[in-house]
């Protein structure tokens, strides 16, 4: 190989706090795995906005390349499902978390955390996804595993113009759901409905607790939110309601009560897409080029920036600036 260094950002602790810096490295500076990845493009999920910022406790190792998801191509592996010269991507496995990410021009990882780039789907428009839209598919895929179907109702999506909401109005709207976006920012309304969303849900009532009932609104949910949004979530949900819940943007805690399960007959379903087993990703992302309009991905994605960019533009994405997807061109 002809290139001998390459650009990635690092993240150090000094006197407990994050400095983050793009420095020059070489080959013999990444981790010892079986797989080197060329990295065309990642992206800047919430969870790598509060790491490059050091606001929240994601980062279990020091010095990291953050980046909880790439893209790119094989340039060697030792791993036999994997070929040279493949179009890969990467989400979850706690990579940019515990391990070396995608804030990087090159990087090696297991093998085994790599999926083949499903045809039709270039490294650009897979990072356009993300983690984030990854996850609004698995949350899609739990609705319905658990009987909603478009005749179920309307379905709720909270933070509605982040990453995950995002993505998941865009798939429920093309799935034939009737699809209602929450936001609480007015200038975002008209990108949700763009995305599909019949209607846009807003309202002080969503920063106060609910009561432990409220009116019954809605057959499914996405809750991207947390705390007292996925409280008065729980509390409107139809009779055998389903809520698949995959964020905490704000908050971790859930003040709500157990009457929702007991005289409703409520699920609530956690979502995980870190540690999914390797064939329901291959299965997730197959079936995300089939039922995510790739069109709306231009709109989806609201910025464009380098690596020496992504620290400012995670620190906007953590003020709420943003709407949709931020995509890294790493090089």
């Amino acid at each position: 190989m002809s290139v001998q260094t390459f650009n990635a950002m690092l993240l150090r602790e000094e006197d407990r706090k994050t400095k983050a810096t793009i420095e020059t490295l070489s080959f013999d500076a990444l981790p010892n795995e079986d797989t080197l990845v060329k990295i065309d493009f990642s992206t800047i999920n919430f969870k790598d906005a509060l790491a490059v910022t050091g606001t929240g406790k994601i980062v279990k190792t020091w010095p990291l390349v953050p980046g909880v998801d790439f893209a790119g191509t094989v340039v060697e592996t030792a791993n036999p499902n994997l070929d040279v010269g493949q179009k890969v991507v990467l989400t979850g496995w706690s990579v940019g978390e515990k391990y070396w990410g995608g804030y990087s021009q090159y990087q090696r990882v297991r093998g085994d955390w790599l999926v083949p780039l499903p045809a039709g789907l270039s490294t650009r428009q897979a990072m356009m996804i993300g983690t984030a839209g990854f996850t609004g598919m698995l949350c899609v895929n739990a609705l319905e595993a658990a009987g909603i179907t478009p005749q179920s109702g309307p379905v709720l999506v909270t933070g509605a113009a982040g990453g995950v909401g995002s993505v998941a109005v865009a798939i429920l709207s093309k799935l034939g759901y009737h699809v209602s976006a929450l936001t609480g920012n007015p200038a975002k309304h008209d990108y949700v409905k763009r995305l599909g969303a019949q209607e846009v849900i807003d309202g002080p009532e969503w920063a106060e607790p609910p009561r432990a009932l409220e009116a019954q609104r809605w057959a499914a949910a996405i809750d991207t939110v947390g705390s007292k949004v996925l409280a008065r979530v729980l509390a409107e949900m139809n009779y055998g309601g389903v809520v698949a819940a995959c964020g905490l943007a704000g908050g971790a805690d859930l003040p709500t009560t157990v009457m929702p399960f007991i005289l409703r007959g409520v699920k609530l379903i956690g979502v995980d897409s870190v540690m999914l087993p390797s064939k329901e990703r291959i299965n997730a992302w197959q079936r995300i080029v089939r039922d995510l309009p790739l069109s709306v991905l231009d709109g989806i994605t609201s910025k464009t920036v380098a690596l020496a960019e992504v620290r400012d533009a995670a620190a906007d994405m953590l003020a709420g600036k943003f709407q949709g997807r931020v995509l890294v061109d790493v090089n």
